[in-house]
């Protein structure tokens, strides 16, 4: 899995959308796409280009899960508790690698805990509600993707089946990153 690094990739996957929530937290998910092919093709992607899908490299670290973690002091005031949801993040995150391929995602720390209720920085309490929370989140977000998943799959089908004399439309950008992601198969990919 990959971290995201810089402000850019933050902000441009940000920008995405957001795909799954829960009282504390949100994830934002944009899709990459796996081909730079499909890159160079378009062509506002070369350097300087304002195009988000260039921030997240080319080839095959591009069909790798990006993850990055948003833990605000205003909603974790301290840094032991900050760091201690960040890694959660990316423990969850971890275990449903396989469901977030081809996709930059951020999770984002949207209300604080209650100071009153976890009194330790980083007590086995806070440890838990952190990582129950986090996988309703993750769990939402996979079914929701595979929902998608299906839905496209099941269009795909469909112009598949339509008469031959009827032109169907070009793909669009996020529809070709969806079709490449679903060819690599869960568990499987480059290795970074």
């Amino acid at each position: 899995m990959q971290r995201l690094k810089t402000r850019p990739q933050f902000q441009a996957t940000l920008s995405a959308g957001t795909i799954a929530r829960t009282p504390h937290f949100a994830l934002h998910r944009m899709v990459l796409l796996p081909d730079a092919g499909d890159m160079v093709a378009h062509p506002m992607t070369g350097p300087g280009s304002q195009d988000p899908q260039a921030l997240f490299g080319i080839g095959a670290v591009r069909r790798q899960a990006w993850l990055g973690a948003m833990v605000p002091k205003r909603w974790a005031r301290r840094s032991v508790t900050r760091h201690t949801i960040k890694r959660q993040i990316q423990a969850v995150a971890s275990e449903h690698e396989a469901a977030l391929q081809c996709a930059a995602h951020v999770v984002r720390l949207r209300a604080g805990f209650d100071r009153k209720q976890f009194v330790s920085a980083t007590s086995d309490a806070l440890k838990a509600a952190v990582r129950s929370e986090l996988q309703q989140l993750f769990s939402a977000a996979v079914r929701r993707i595979a929902r998608a998943n299906a839905e496209s799959a099941q269009a795909a089908d469909a112009l598949a089946g339509a008469p031959e004399n009827i032109q169907e439309p070009a793909p669009s950008l996020e529809q070709k990153a969806q079709d490449a992601c679903k060819l690599v198969a869960p568990g499987e990919g480059a290795a970074p």
